[in-house]
């Protein structure tokens, strides 16, 4: 089973995600948080395989929350989703540097709230394709365009189709190439340019201007 911790100050947001993740049969909510504090202490006591974080919460933002639990220099982080709306451009950087494992909208619908759950779960992120193009390509202090850190044209290929929000069996599909070497492509990605997540090379693509 998924176990997953829900973090909203909206007692119907709550409602509404619970309902849909006890609905699958291998997931399950564990916990539910009202504000940042409360979801802090309840990631931490429970370890759930993924949280679902608002960002605007009480006492403590999601924000903060998120730095806490999958931030850098975090030893043992906890998978976090981010659930916000397209009003929070100034957040995205923040969210995505601290970590977190996807990036989805409130109003995104079952299916793509149970699809970021569980690419969280295996190790991978999903971002909202539309939040990819809305948000992410008006990234602060963009980098001098062409500094590709040094990756291969394949590699770049698979950065590119991140940023984009492909998940890795769509990177697969449209390179012609196998899922486990889209894995081992963004395994050597994340180690050349010392990123821990493909959210962390989204954002690094399209700061230096990788994707238009």
């Amino acid at each position: 089973m998924i176990r997953v911790l829900v973090a909203d100050d909206q007692a119907m947001v709550r409602t509404g995600f619970g309902m849909i993740i006890g609905a699958q049969p291998d997931m399950e909510v564990v916990g539910e948080a009202a504000d940042g504090v409360e979801a802090v202490e309840a990631a931490r006591r429970l370890r759930p395989d993924v949280a679902l974080f608002d960002i605007r919460m009480p006492k403590m933002d999601g924000l903060q929350a998120l730095r806490l639990l999958a931030g850098p220099g975090v030893a043992d982080p906890i998978k976090v989703v981010v659930v916000t709306t397209f009003d929070l451009d100034e957040y995205v950087h923040q969210a995505l540097r601290n970590g977190a494992a996807g990036f989805l909208l409130k109003d995104s619908g079952p299916a793509l709230l149970i699809e970021a759950v569980r690419a969280a779960y295996s190790g991978d992120a999903l971002i909202s394709p539309s939040i990819t193009v809305r948000l992410l390509e008006h990234l602060s202090q963009p980098a001098p365009r062409g500094d590709d850190g040094g990756l291969s044209p394949r590699e770049l290929e698979v950065v590119r189709l991140i940023a984009r929000g492909r998940t890795n069996a769509e990177i697969a599909a449209e390179l012609f190439i196998s899922v486990g070497t889209v894995k081992t492509h963004l395994g050597s990605v994340q180690s050349k340019i010392s990123l821990r997540n493909r959210v962390e090379v989204a954002a690094w693509a399209w700061e230096r201007r990788l994707v238009s």
